[in-house]
């Protein structure tokens, strides 16, 4: 019995008290920490975890304003916006991302969509902020995103406002195009999002400020998947203003018609203002394929790879040397400092011997005896290389410079650049060498050094014709408010007055009238029925010649053969309108650079006719208002 005792006692269960404490303790271990990251989560980083759980349930959708119409003079758009469906995606929502991206590669073809969600990363793209994958979707691809909706969590459909350029190609150089905004967009201007559409070039980048408008807002409840439930709160967007422009529409597609398949530039603007009228470059290109994700890579490659380089503006941009046309500044330059009358003569025997070298006129058999009337008419190199060596290159180049040349004529558009009028010290400067007398022969006919921009040879034209007025060329007339009325408008600038003779700009008037319209003349393919054109052509060479017989102009490859110019302003008594014409590779000026300007007068004085009968201005005054609606010789 006692040893039964024993055992029972030895058997018996242990105390549970240091279990149940070590439990209870570590029981409050946990749920100290739970609390405390309770605390943490609803007390310390309550805004932070309340805007997350919002995210995931309410989202703040940006709305894009549309941009503001582009007008021509007479208020007819040009470039307007409309609505396009957008495909995008937000990763977040995305249960299966990388699945999610080839079932939308698969449905719209391509492999672009990793790129652009990487891109935007990259660029510092906020959580939940949708990314756009694919821009201006057909109908079709509508329809099928919209089928297969339930197959790609994330993605969805979005209306957004797109530029849209009515005319296509139609003064493109002049409009420019929009872009996706970048990183250096975002970091260099203020209220900006990743996106947005923002003006990459010509009007679009210059008149950005009134073109873009202020996005409104929209807060949506969303389901799992991110697809939109219902509408919460709306802020409405604000458009942009419009811009109208002191460019014609019917002016403009007549100078781009009249250029056809060449490369080259006409510029037409109104010699009483300085505001542009028509402005045409070819090659063109089609702003409409700059989206805002971007031109595809087969078409930026067509545009880079083109030899003709579409995107260059050739107006503002392109440089070459004048030709005969700069015997006009030679003529204004000499008379004024007086090493040239109108009865000064020379004889033409169709070249002359200058140092070791014969410097060849035009015309092989030469003119005979000219004075500058007729030289002019003619366009006789001989006569101008003989005013040439009188004047002197600085004198040459001081009356070149106040008459506009070697400088941007300071028009609203990008990258603009100026000619070149060299000098003496010019050529110390830029080649370390005395300037040679013979290299002004060459200057005097427009060749050698200097050279030119279309639009700085159509404020030549204008000049001439106001009595030596330089107005800042200006393509912008007016913004309209969103009430319609006119928030800013721009007047006529005057950057300069050049004191010329009133004699001498008559001997030169006379002179570009019987160019066009005497018997000799150079450009009677620019005659017009009625009114009297004043005008003065020029053949510039690409390549310098090799002593002897120049080689045939049909004989020659193209990219050899000289540049046409033609430079004119109408009418003569009553200037409205003033032109340069560029055909590159053209031949002569009067045979290819003429008809195109003829094509866009004609169209001028049909839109605006001359008022009759035509009577002199007094130039003592201020000038005219503006505008308003109701083979030949070879130089």
């Amino acid at each position: 019995m006692a040893w039964f005792l024993r055992r029972r006692k030895s058997n018996a269960a242990p105390k549970l008290e240091p279990r149940l404490i070590a439990l209870f303790a570590l029981m409050m271990a946990a749920l100290s920490v739970l609390t405390a990251r309770l605390y943490y989560l609803q007390v310390i980083e309550s805004q932070q975890m309340t805007e997350l759980a919002d995210r995931n349930r309410i989202r703040t959708l940006r709305v894009p304003a549309p941009r503001g119409i582009v007008f021509d003079r007479r208020h007819r758009p040009l470039v307007d916006t409309h609505p396009t469906f957008d495909a995008v995606i937000v990763p977040e929502d995305a249960t299966d991302l990388s699945a999610t991206i080839e079932r939308l590669e698969t449905l719209f073809g391509g492999d672009h969509i990793a790129d652009k969600i990487s891109q935007a990363e990259d660029d510092g793209r906020p959580a939940y902020d949708p990314i756009t994958v694919d821009e201006r979707l057909t109908w079709p691809q509508v329809v099928a995103l919209e089928t297969h909706q339930l197959e790609l969590p994330g993605v969805s459909l979005q209306v957004t406002p797109r530029r849209h350029y009515l005319y296509g190609g139609l003064a493109a150089h002049l409009l420019g195009y929009v872009g996706e905004t970048t990183g250096q967009d975002l970091r260099k201007m203020a209220g900006y999002h990743m996106g947005d559409e923002i003006g990459k070039f010509g009007l679009e980048r210059g008149w950005e400020p009134y073109l873009r408008g202020a996005s409104g807002g929209q807060e949506i409840e969303v389901d799992a998947v991110g697809r939109r439930l219902r509408l919460l709160k709306e802020n409405p967007d604000r458009p942009g203003q419009s811009v109208v422009l002191t460019i014609d529409l019917d002016l403009q597609q007549v100078a781009e018609q009249a250029l056809g398949d060449h490369a080259g530039a006409l510029v037409a603007l109104d010699p009483n203002s300085g505001e542009i009228l028509a402005m045409a470059s070819h090659p063109t290109f089609d702003p409409n394929m700059f989206g805002v994700s971007g031109i595809s890579g087969a078409d930026w490659h067509k545009l880079m790879a083109d030899p003709d380089h579409p995107l260059q503006d050739r107006v503002i941009q392109g440089t070459y040397p004048p030709g005969s046309t700069f015997k006009l500044v030679d003529t204004i330059a000499a008379m004024e400092e007086g090493t040239l009358k109108d009865n000064t003569g020379y004889f033409c025997p169709g070249g002359i011997w200058y140092g070791n070298r014969e410097y060849r006129c035009w015309r092989k058999q030469g003119h005979g005896g000219l004075t500058l009337h007729r030289a002019i008419v003619e366009s006789c190199d001989v006569y101008f290389y003989n005013v040439g060596i009188h004047l002197g290159i600085d004198k040459l180049a001081k009356w070149a410079h106040l008459l506009g040349f070697g400088q941007p004529t300071g028009i609203e558009l990008d990258n603009e650049k100026g000619g070149v009028v060299p000098s003496s010290a010019w050529k110390r400067k830029r080649f370390h060498e005395r300037w040679y007398p013979a290299e002004t022969l060459s200057v005097a006919i427009g060749q050698g050094y200097v050279n030119v921009t279309p639009l700085e040879l159509a404020q030549l034209a204008a000049e001439i014709a106001n009595g030596g007025i330089r107005y800042r060329p200006h393509i912008v007339k007016l913004v309209e408010g969103l009430d319609g009325g006119v928030a800013k408008s721009y007047d006529p600038e005057i950057e300069a007055r050049v004191n010329i003779d009133p004699n001498v700009l008559e001997t030169v008037r006379d002179a570009m009238a019987d160019v066009v319209n005497g018997p000799g003349g150079t450009a009677h393919k620019a005659q017009l029925k009625g009114i009297t054109v004043c005008g003065k052509t020029g053949t510039a060479q690409v390549t310098k010649e090799a002593q002897g017989d120049r080689v045939a102009e049909d004989k020659q490859p193209e990219r050899f053969r000289d540049h046409a110019w033609f430079i004119a302003y109408a009418p003569k008594d009553h200037p409205r309108i003033a032109i340069a014409c560029l055909i590159e590779h053209g031949g002569h000026g009067g045979a290819a650079a003429a008809p195109p300007v003829h094509d866009v007068m004609q169209k001028f004085f049909e839109l605006y006719p001359a008022p009759e009968p035509q009577t002199a201005p007094d130039m003592t005054k201020a000038p005219a208002a503006p505008i308003v609606a109701s083979e030949e010789g070879r130089p």
